[in-house]
């Protein structure tokens, strides 16, 4: 078991127990007005009832009443809720029946505190794989007039139905222009690479990604009037530099890089991105004070605010990255955000218990913990049920 000694607590790390000095937490300002130099999207997760039956493969049960308290804490501190993304275990246990209902209930949240929604539109509804193009088409319409409905942006998300049948970067363009030629406003274009989905492997007809963005880009420049902006997720800050100096005038660049967000939101002087990130989730009030700063046009704090929080954001999104879900959701439960650790699809156990540690540590040196005995003692409760002793 973990050994509380005064204010310092021992964790396993990959590389063995460390004593960690907890440190004193800080007052996070709270910035609901939202930010003035970005536009600024968390990537929600989903708060499991921990009585429900949410075993591998079964329907998710979500706690709706901690699920939608995490989304008020993200407007608190000025972000955006991007809702049913991946994040929020899109194609890794949240079933299409609990994507609409929580679609519906955050976006009717989010109307009514007055902030700003978008979600995923995918096509999950479609049992097994799909038949032809012609059913992926019709499931993003369906999907797409879903959350219109609720009063929220679009995104559309990348299908693995659509990648499992196209042939070609034509049959990409024939979906997506069919779908946008149908949208009621300008909607977010979701590029979510193979190191988070690798069932999205080759997306956009190649599996050459120079030639896979020149497809993208095709899309969006044919497309830019329908297109508020992209979201990239291939954890390639240079690959994000140059799909974002040819976007058209006026399309967004929404970084999805968990990896490099700091440098990229900042920009050059010349060009940024706008950020749509699952890392947001995690770090939610240092990042609202990078960008109040941002906001004052005072670089050097938002260079000292966003700096300690790379290293956890990096590790949370560590391989395989698809798995980032569950630090979010450890995260969330010991900072005293949501009541316990159990995650829809059973994923709470797809991390190693030395990873839950180094996160722990790394929260703490963020200062991102506000009750730091809660925090420890959560992680003593973790480590206890699994027999760990350091």
């Amino acid at each position: 078991m973990t050994v509380v000694l005064g204010s310092a607590v021992r964790v396993p790390t990959p590389d063995g127990w460390r004593e960690v000095a907890l440190r004193e937490p800080r007052e996070w300002i709270e910035y609901p007005g939202g930010f003035e130099s970005r536009v600024a999207f968390a990537a929600a997760h989903v708060v499991a009832d921990p009585l429900g039956d949410n075993v591998p493969g079964a329907p998710a049960v979500v706690d709706w009443d901690e699920t939608l308290a995490f989304r008020r804490h993200l407007f608190s501190y000025g972000f955006g809720v991007a809702e049913a993304m991946d994040t929020a275990q899109r194609n890794m246990g949240l079933d299409y029946s609990a994507v609409t209902e929580l679609v519906r209930r955050s976006a009717a949240q989010a109307n009514e505190l007055g902030a700003r929604i978008a979600s995923g539109a995918g096509t999950d509804q479609i049992i097994g794989p799909a038949r032809d193009l012609e059913q992926v088409t019709a499931a993003y319409l369906e999907q797409v007039e879903m959350v219109e409905a609720a009063g929220s942006q679009v995104i559309l998300m990348a299908s693995r139905h659509l990648a499992a049948l196209a042939e070609s970067p034509d049959d990409y363009h024939a979906v997506y222009e069919r779908v946008l030629s149908q949208v009621s406003e300008p909607v977010i274009l979701h590029w979510l690479g193979e190191v988070f989905d690798p069932q999205l492997a080759g997306y956009w007809g190649s599996s050459h990604v120079e030639s896979s963005t020149s497809s993208f880009l095709d899309l969006v420049h044919a497309h830019r009037d329908v297109v508020d902006g992209v979201k990239v997720s291939l954890l390639s800050a240079e690959h994000e530099l140059r799909v974002r100096a040819a976007l058209p005038p006026g399309v967004r660049l929404y970084t999805g890089d968990d990896f490099n967000y700091p440098a990229l939101i900042r920009g050059d002087g010349e060009r940024h991105s706008d950020a749509l990130l699952g890392a947001f989730a995690a770090i939610a009030p240092a990042a609202s004070a990078a960008l109040a700063a941002l906001d004052d046009g005072d670089l050097d704090s938002y260079d000292a605010e966003m700096a300690p929080t790379l290293e956890l954001s990096r590790t949370v999104f560590e391989a395989p990255t698809y798995h980032y879900k569950t630090g979010i959701a450890f995260l969330s439960w010991i900072r005293g955000l949501q009541s316990g650790f159990t995650m829809v699809g059973g994923l709470q156990s797809a991390r190693p218990l030395t990873h839950f540690g180094r996160v722990f540590a790394l929260a703490n040196e963020a200062g991102l913990l506000p009750d730091p005995d809660l925090a420890a003692s959560r992680l003593r409760l973790l480590l206890d049920a699994a027999g760990a002793r350091g």
